[in-house]
């Protein structure tokens, strides 16, 4: 075999194997890429406000409030069991109940900032049901208020300029996790205010 024949033949195993290894990386990244975004906590579906893992009263496990609630409406309520404004549990729970099957949900976070709350998650847990029949998903106790808030709280309190002052302040979250509305404790659930603006968002 002449030297010119050799080179042709040496050239293109080269460009063989350039282009295998190539395809193979190609490959590879396509399917790095797809496990990185179904993983992901920082997408649209998981916005900074909903990334916060927080546990499920008397739950087990802190998780992203984004696997379950992101794409939803959100009422953002905290919540205590021996307030003047605690029969507010009756008309959240309407509310969840009636625009549930729209994505709608209250979520409620008990505190004891305001020392009006429980102090066992069971008690809590017992007494929103028992009391109020109360299905809306309920989160562990938490600050909602000062240094300590939890950073949930820190960025709703940032987002509209108002940290809660009181039990059962509400905050209106829409789909995309954007905090568009705050109610105070005197705010009826049920009261055409926030009905309307929740309407607006469904």
């Amino acid at each position: 075999m002449n030297n010119s024949r050799r080179r042709m033949m040496q050239v293109a195993m080269l460009g063989t194997s350039s282009a295998l290894a190539a395809s193979m990386t190609g490959a590879f990244s396509t399917q790095v890429i797809g496990a990185d975004t179904s993983n992901s906590t920082r997408n649209d579906a998981c916005n900074a406000l909903l990334s916060h893992e927080l546990r499920p009263l008397m739950g087990p496990e802190r998780r992203p409030l984004c696997e379950k609630y992101g794409n939803k409406v959100l009422l953002i309520v905290n919540t205590a069991s021996k307030c003047g404004f605690t029969h507010q549990f009756e008309d959240l729970e309407k509310l969840h109940q009636r625009y549930l099957s729209e994505g709608f949900l209250v979520l409620g976070f008990p505190s004891g900032d305001f020392r009006q709350e429980l102090e066992n998650e069971a008690d809590v847990a017992e007494f929103c049901e028992l009391n109020y029949g109360v299905t809306f998903p309920m989160f562990e106790k938490i600050s909602v208020t000062g240094k300590s808030a939890h950073p949930l709280y820190q960025q709703l309190a940032q987002a509209t300029g108002k940290p809660p002052r009181w039990n059962f302040n509400k905050y209106l979250v829409n789909r995309n996790g954007d905090v568009l509305g705050y109610y105070p404790s005197s705010a009826i659930p049920m009261g055409p205010e926030i009905v309307a603006d929740i309407e607006a968002l469904l």
